[in-house]
């Protein structure tokens, strides 16, 4: 794409509105579009870079570090200019004309900055207190090949609703729209796309046969396995795509319950479930985690997913904003939301129900660490191994007790889960 001065300028005035970082990247980037009228051309440039800085924000604050200046000198035109340099394409030539005196030199040397002389957080664009709490699992080999994982585009999967239809016939519909598509390689239900096709304006989204949903979030849903006719419940369900899932897991039968603590999420839900042509989902806003609602179904359930509210680290290829929105004091604050959410709605579950916790985090603490001290203060719960739950499923991905996903790995975003099972009713006191 030709760049221009007014296209520099969109951008450079998008990377002052989004960076301070106040809210969700995407979110005040919908908010910018709406406030700029402006074509698809420069839409997609200014989304483009936007995204690409974020991704890879250490590196070019690096590169626009000047020893001698007093201020910082990665202003948003810097930045922009950086990145198209380093990661978009563009050569000199094509920025010359909008360059300034000394900036065509500048450019040149960031071009040669040597990445793999850098510091480990640069190299793999994480900030240091994420790599100190990797480093108590991993190696910096592997640190450094999730970061470099992380700083890729997602791909866009779909999950084919198995009520409506199967994968083959949504994998001939998209072929006959012109949109390139593969099954995945571990989700039996899920397509992989090729670039950026409007798919919610297709047929068969707009006729429920596909809902858009990472492979690794579609194995969540293979790791609960519910069955038709069973009382189960997604505890955080938020817009619900899992939930969909599982309603159609279980034929549309039984009885599956969508809680979540967000109206407006709730709310996201109910087209989707209208196009779904399930009839088995019950939709409910509770008040937190001990809201009566729950209570009232204690011991009745026999399966529970609680995808857990989390710091979404896994989903940096998607957010990379989350990795600068975080920090070791809002990571703590949800461990302990964590714990609350699935003593809560472990006590749902009759003997014999099976509970997976899951997140999209990297982190130890908010993954491993949360199911060990539940397992450790709730003797009832055993832990199952992942592993032989998605092999009875004829999934074939090794795992070991719990699943790890990470997208070096697999092509997904990084989830953790695992499952877990109520072996003997609670002794009631006195």
């Amino acid at each position: 794409m030709l760049l221009t001065e007014y296209r520099l300028d969109l951008v450079i005035q998008a990377l002052r509105a989004i960076l301070p970082l106040e809210h969700p990247a995407d979110a005040a980037l919908r908010y910018f579009f709406q406030q700029e009228r402006i074509g698809s051309n420069e839409r997609a440039l200014v989304a483009e870079t936007v995204f690409g800085v974020l991704r890879h924000r250490l590196f070019l604050e690096h590169a626009c570090a000047d020893p001698s200046a007093t201020a910082s000198q990665a202003t948003p035109r810097r930045l922009a200019l950086a990145y198209w340099t380093r990661f978009g394409g563009y050569n000199l030539r094509e920025l010359a004309p909008l360059l300034k005196r000394d900036e065509e030199e500048w450019l040149g040397q960031v071009k040669g900055i040597k990445q793999d002389e850098l510091p480990l957080p640069i190299q793999a664009e994480l900030p240091e207190w994420i790599i100190e709490r990797l480093h108590n699992s991993m190696p910096d080999a592997d640190i450094l090949a999730i970061g470099r994982a992380m700083q890729q585009a997602a791909p866009l999967d779909l999950r084919v609703n198995t009520q409506l239809a199967t994968r083959d016939e949504v994998l001939q519909g998209l072929q006959g729209e012109n949109v390139e598509a593969q099954a995945t390689p571990f989700s039996p239900i899920g397509i992989r796309i090729k670039g950026k096709p409007a798919v919610n304006k297709s047929p068969l989204f707009l006729g429920g046969k596909f809902e858009v949903q990472d492979e690794g979030s579609q194995l969540l849903g293979f790791l609960l396995a519910p069955k038709r006719n069973e009382m189960v419940v997604d505890f955080c369900a938020g817009a619900g795509g899992k939930a969909l899932m599982l309603g159609a897991m279980m034929n549309s039968q039984g009885r599956l319950y969508a809680f979540d603590v967000s109206e407006k999420r709730l709310a996201n839900l109910k087209p989707r479930l209208k196009r779904s042509g399930l009839s088995n989902i019950q939709p409910q806003l509770i008040a937190h985690e001990n809201d009566s609602k729950i209570k009232r179904l204690a011991g009745k359930i026999d399966r529970v997913l609680v995808d857990a509210p989390c710091s979404g680290l896994g989903t940096l290829r998607r957010n990379p904003d989350l990795k600068f929105r975080q920090s070791p004091q809002s990571v703590e604050e949800l461990t302990h939301k964590q714990a609350a959410i699935l003593d809560a709605a472990s006590k749902l579950l009759k003997p014999g129900g099976r509970l997976v916790y899951a997140t999209c985090s990297l982190l130890h603490e908010e993954n491993r660490a949360i199911v060990d001290a539940f397992l450790a203060a709730h003797v009832d719960f055993v832990l199952r191994p992942a592993g032989e739950i998605l092999a009875q499923q004829k999934i074939p991905l090794e795992s070991g007790e719990c699943l790890q996903l990470m997208p070096q790995l697999h092509g997904t975003d990084a989830f953790f889960a695992a499952v877990m099972e109520r072996v003997k009713p609670v002794m009631q006191a006195g």
